[in-house]
């Protein structure tokens, strides 16, 4: 015989999936990080192209674009250089102006200026990847003839001068891909807790406000109806975040972030491990708001501090650092995000995230016997809004379903 929590369970599950809010909302997400892993993909290939003027004569400039450009194909910058010969100055203004030309990159030997007077002019800022293969170019011509004036080469002046960069932790991933992924989890955590959590309090005050409760507890016992509507969610909300999971890694492997894909793999495997425990003490505890409300005008009154409270947790784990991040990774609900991107950051040794993980599983037991205590006491009570206290103190008298 099927226990009674399955058959709620299977029901939850049923009801949700056929929801057209949840599907609607759903393929949204799923374009949304379609989107913009396409938007990245298609900044990753693009190629740059800019239209430089030099003024007739000034040699020297039209040299270094030469060589920028040659600069930029040999180091895969994607730019192109367009050299755009002007008669002088005063066209090269001209030119910014009608925006005939992207920049104007004049060496100072032509006209008053100093030989030694190098610049890069744009009708407004010129573009700062522009600049810096510019600038590394000008340089490298300059120093070349200096070092030929003095009957060396440059290679003899700069020998010894080369800076190697070295993470001693031993982790290949970009500081800028941690925050971004840490953006990514914090947001899967606040979509399947809150989506997921309101549809258990709708589910719940819809019950109760239509009394169908009263009837359902003659035949399954509170505690499995409770056990049921947890259940089933966290199937729900658990598959949501790995299909958007899914999407965005399949996605990401047609980016420049394909290199860590094996290591974000572990860390999303690690934020599937313990958004599975912790959105139990979640589930439970927006099914206790939702008994404590006698109508679904209530749910707003009843569900604002968890809310609150993960939205607490969205905005600080993303954006957390250091030992505030360290702190976090061992404190419920935060750990479900931190301690993945520490896992990520390379910040964590082997054996934190099993600890996290059962400081989680401590406290999702204590939250879920909290709440199943507080759900039986007031899911029968009606004609207002329930408090805590009463729930917990109408438990000691409920028998129905017990």
């Amino acid at each position: 015989m099927t226990s009674a929590w399955m058959l709620v369970a299977t029901r939850e599950i049923v009801v949700r999936a056929l929801n057209k809010g949840f599907l609607i909302g759903l393929l949204v997400n799923i374009a949304m990080i379609g989107g913009l892993i396409g938007f990245t993909a298609f900044m990753d290939g693009r190629t740059q192209s800019f239209d430089v003027a030099v003024v007739a004569g000034d040699e020297s400039a039209a040299t270094a674009l030469e060589s920028a450009e040659g600069t930029a194909a040999s180091d895969d910058r994607d730019i192109e250089l367009n050299v755009l010969r002007v008669d002088d100055a005063a066209a090269a203004t001209a030119a910014l102006e009608d925006e005939s030309a992207d920049a104007w990159l004049s060496s100072g030997a032509v006209g008053a200026g100093s030989a030694d007077d190098w610049t890069l002019s744009g009708w407004r800022e010129p573009d700062s990847d522009l600049a810096v293969l510019v600038e590394t170019t000008v340089r490298d011509q300059v120093m070349a003839g200096r070092a030929d004036a003095a009957g060396t080469t440059v290679a003899e002046l700069t020998a010894g001068s080369e800076v190697e960069t070295e993470r001693l932790d031993g982790n290949p991933v970009d500081p800028q891909i941690v925050f971004i992924a840490g953006f990514v989890l914090a947001f899967l955590f606040f979509m399947g807790t809150v989506g997921s959590g309101a549809m258990i309090a709708g589910s719940v005050i819809e019950e109760k406000q239509s009394r169908l409760v009263e009837i359902i507890a003659t035949a399954v016992p509170l505690r499995q109806l409770l056990a049921g509507k947890i259940i089933g969610s966290s199937v729900i909300a658990l598959a949501q975040n790995l299909l958007l999971a899914g999407v965005g890694l399949v996605g990401a492997s047609f980016t420049d972030l394909s290199a860590i894909l094996p290591a974000m793999s572990a860390t999303m495997l690690w934020f599937v491990v313990f958004f599975t425990v912790g959105f139990v003490a979640v589930a439970a505890l927006y099914a206790v708001a939702g008994s404590l409300a006698s109508r679904t005008e209530d749910l707003q009154y009843t569900t604002s501090p968890l809310m609150m409270l993960l939205l607490g947790v969205y905005v600080v784990t993303f954006s957390a650092d250091g030992a505030l991040e360290r702190v976090l990774s061992y404190i419920p609900p935060a750990s479900i995000v931190s301690m993945p991107v520490r896992v990520l950051n390379g910040d964590a040794l082997w054996w934190e995230p099993i600890v996290s993980l059962l400081i989680l599983m401590v406290a999702t037991l204590g939250a879920v016997l909290l709440s199943e205590r507080a759900y039986r006491g007031a899911l029968m009570q009606t004609g207002g809004r329930v408090t805590w206290k009463s729930a917990m103190a109408g438990d000691r008298g409920t028998t129905l379903g017990a």
